[in-house]
């Protein structure tokens, strides 16, 4: 019986740039958390965004964010990886000099940003909906940087092979979406995330169910028996997962029913 299920939220759970659960997802997850199943979202996002994405779900969650720098159960942090100081400042003025790009710090609890427009402080506050905090230089940031990443406006595929060509070496770098490139601490992944999750509640991995549709989420796959990659991704990534589906919420019907 599967006891575990983590899952991807942008382009896998959200499609086609939907910033809302469907009420469909709701009644499965709720359906099956009820039943003791122990759900995670995993995500390139920051825990307050993924709290209110799943505000109608009415069991605990264990929260894997940032790509797995940080997971938090019932308030309680099982896993906290930062990135160096001085590298992370490195990153980001590079980021800031390459135009349509802006940066996207990941704090604990908010994204600080130093935006070249007010359009995208909107598109991470008011769509995302993620907590912000406007910084006019990096000294202002006094917490440990737990994500950095790269948003190009005009799509990431334009600026990933700059950026992965110049930082992969020092990070644990990966696309995570259309405008995305998000850069951690050497090592950090969902993978690990989740392996740190099966330890922790005693699953095992035959347990365990993950669905993803990208590059961050490759390592994630090989954690879990069953491992489900959305038909609409790249071929590189759907090469690591066991099944190809086209919705998440019906697919964990099936391994209930």
């Amino acid at each position: 019986m599967i006891k575990f299920i983590a899952s991807d939220l942008d382009g896998t759970i959200l499609q086609n740039g939907a910033q809302e659960i469907d009420g469909e997802t709701v009644r499965v997850l709720n359906d099956v958390t009820k039943r003791g199943v122990l759900f995670a979202p995993a995500s390139g996002r920051q825990i307050t965004s993924l709290k209110r994405l799943f505000r109608e779900v009415e069991q605990d969650l264990v929260y894997i964010c940032e790509n797995g720098a940080l997971v938090k159960y019932q308030d309680k942090t099982l896993v906290k990886c930062a990135m160096e100081r001085e590298l992370g400042i490195a990153i980001m003025k590079d980021i800031y000099s390459v135009p349509n790009c802006e940066i996207l710090l990941s704090g604990e609890e908010t994204s600080y940003l130093m935006p070249k427009s007010e359009a995208y402080v909107h598109r991470i506050r008011d769509i995302v909906k993620n907590n912000v905090t406007i910084i006019r230089d990096f000294s202002e940031v006094k917490e440990e940087f737990i994500k950095i990443s790269v948003c190009d406006l005009s799509g990431i595929a334009h600026s990933s092979r700059y950026f992965l060509e110049k930082w992969s070496k020092k990070t644990q770098a990966a696309v995570s979406g259309e405008l995305y490139l998000d850069f951690n601490a050497v090592g950090v992944n969902k993978g690990k995330a989740v392996r740190a999750v099966l330890e922790h509640f005693g699953i095992q991995k035959e347990e365990a169910a993950v669905f993803g549709d990208n590059y961050n989420d490759i390592e994630m796959f090989h954690e879990a028996e069953r491992s489900f990659v959305m038909e609409t991704a790249v071929e590189d990534v759907k090469k690591h997962a066991k099944k190809q589906i086209t919705n998440v919420a019906k697919t964990i019907r099936t391994l209930y029913s």
